[in-house]
């Protein structure tokens, strides 16, 4: 059996880190085994879903280096939505019903006062064909509702481990809308089973939906496939991660800077028993993927921790792979390695390599103290033209020593500040052999 997983978004806005999180589970899932990933547009609320968002969706998905086997639309499979609601009106599981949503709170309240589970009371069941008849004059077509055996439903979660949920607590879930649209629950039941999906990942506020969907799938003579719920993202606090998904998408990451390999890192990593890996690639990021490495508990997720594993990402990064960006900034192409090589350790975004070659091309602004101007303006009168080598720094230091009797620190930081403008940074020989002009202050 080919192992084959899905990932299912709606076209109706941005991918954000919640979404990325279902995605690369299920990519991960199919890569490791050699099987199948289909990226599958859940594309049936006309009114809702944008071509610019199904292709912001593929870009996003190509950004991080995510690929699919094959695009599927649920917009194109209505005739097979269809065909399961005919073969579920035949089962007897599926029924018509008419009540407004101000009559369902009504009745939601009234079971709650009276301490019983809000669940739908079924009353549609119970109407003759006359009072169809009467209602469908009256309102219209009604929406069409899935019949659920309460019984208990068990499975096996590859993450929660056994699962059991009482059919009898659950409302009949909604499938078909009074205006036709196809619901997920019915449309996804019909894909999953149409496509051959082996194992479904997918956030833990699905677990209901779930085990209603293991019902639909049985009423329709099918096997369920292997179910997986992870955790819900939170904020660093713990807080509702979900009032900040806006500003979380993945193309707001993108801009700012963020590494797609840090992202993938990072996201196939929290939540579980193990640490962040260091892999050059999704192939390697999913030979050590494993469910069961993970657990139920809400994982925080902080966008601060992006920047450090970006930095280290770009530390492991040949120039060649950022030629781009280096093209970009405006460094020649004889000195991209160079430049790279002395950047890339103190960067955590690619657009940081212009201001070290603004440096390197333009010199920096001196950052000096009142009490060593005088010294800078005596070193710097012994420094010479560029260019500049790899001993320069040291035959330089060891003049300006001589000259002012300075030593250690107090001789080295103040030089650092002055020649670069900053505290901390590269070792200052490299930094001497790349720059095109003489410090001034």
């Amino acid at each position: 059996m080919t192992v084959t997983t899905r990932f299912a978004p709606s076209p109706t806005g941005y991918l954000h880190v919640g979404n990325l999180r279902t995605a690369l589970f299920n990519h991960l899932i199919a890569r490791k085994a050699g099987g199948t990933f289909i990226l599958r547009l859940d594309d049936t609320d006309p009114e809702r879903s944008r071509p610019e968002y199904a292709d912001a969706i593929q870009e996003d998905l190509e950004w991080l280096g995510i690929t699919w086997d094959r695009v599927e639309k649920q917009s194109g499979r209505l005739d097979r939505y269809a065909e399961a609601a005919d073969a579920l009106r035949a089962a007897g599981r599926f029924y018509e019903a008419w009540e407004t949503p101000t009559e369902l709170d009504l009745k939601r309240k009234k079971q709650l006062n009276m301490g019983q589970p809000p669940v739908y009371d079924r009353a549609a069941l119970k109407l003759s064909e006359d009072e169809k008849a009467a209602l469908r004059a009256e309102r219209g077509a009604g929406v069409w509702r899935f019949k659920l055996d309460h019984a208990r439903i068990e499975w096996t979660d590859g993450i929660l481990g056994d699962l059991s949920i009482d059919a009898a607590s659950v409302s009949d879930p909604v499938l078909i809308r009074a205006d036709g649209q196809v619901l997920y629950t019915l449309a996804s039941v019909v894909d999953d089973t149409d496509m051959g999906i082996t194992h479904v990942v997918r956030g833990s506020d699905h677990v209901t939906n779930t085990a209603t969907q293991i019902q639909i799938m049985a009423a329709l003579n099918h096997e369920a496939p292997a179910f997986a719920h992870h955790s819900l993202l939170t904020g660093p606090e713990g807080e509702a991660l979900s009032k900040r998904l806006g500003t979380l998408s993945l193309r707001d990451l993108r801009a700012a800077g963020v590494e797609p390999m840090a992202l993938l890192r990072h996201m196939a990593r929290i939540g579980s028993s193990q640490p962040v890996e260091v892999a050059a690639d999704l192939d390697e990021l999913s030979e050590g993927f494993d469910l069961s490495h993970f657990g139920s508990a809400p994982t925080k997720f902080d966008v601060a921790d992006l920047g450090a594993l970006s930095a280290r990402v770009l530390q492991d990064m040949p120039a060649t792979a950022v030629m781009d960006d280096l093209r970009a900034a405006g460094v020649p192409d004889d000195l991209a390695e160079p430049v790279w090589a002395v950047a890339r350790a103190n960067i955590s975004r690619r657009a940081e390599v212009a201001d070290w070659w603004a440096l390197f091309r333009d010199g920096a602004t001196p950052l000096v103290a009142e009490e060593d101007r005088d010294f800078i303006a005596e070193a710097f009168a012994l420094l010479p033209d560029p260019p500049y080598s790899d001993t320069t720094w040291a035959e330089w230091t060891t003049a300006v020593k001589d000259a002012t009797g300075r030593k250690g620190k107090t001789l080295f930081m103040p030089l650092r500040k002055a020649v670069t403008g900053r505290e901390r940074g590269p070792e200052m020989a490299d930094v001497m052999r790349l720059l095109q002009v003489k410090p001034k202050l």
